[in-house]
């Protein structure tokens, strides 16, 4: 059983940034993270592999980085040029492929309000 604790969520404004974490406690081939939005279904957002393979969704192509430190099984979401459509709550998720969630975290809010 992998357990993961997700860190970095809040209320920003449209056009700032924000940069989530997650610590997994062992290790794992993929890492990424899901969204869900009021009233709206769970989504992929982004993946990570261990050799660094990335998938992206479309909606936050060009706006949204992830990357890996393998050494301490940690995962990291930047997210840049955020908008309204972006609240939601973040999970942290990992699997044995790219953008499988095998398990998650407890989610955090992410909210972009003016």
């Amino acid at each position: 059983q992998v357990q993961l604790v997700e860190s970095g969520g809040g209320l920003v404004q449209p056009g700032g940034s924000l940069r989530l974490s997650c610590a997994a406690s062992g290790s794992i081939y993929a890492m990424g993270w899901y969204r869900q939005a009021p009233g709206k279904q769970r989504e992929l957002v982004a993946s990570i592999t261990k050799g660094g393979s990335t998938f992206f969704a479309n909606p936050v192509q060009g706006r949204f980085t992830i990357s890996r430190y393998n050494a301490n099984n940690t995962v990291y979401l930047q997210m840049n040029s955020l908008k309204p459509e972006d609240t939601a709550v973040y999970y942290c998720t990992a699997g044995a492929q790219l953008g499988l969630a095998n398990y998650w975290g407890r989610g955090t809010q992410v909210t972009v309000s003016s």
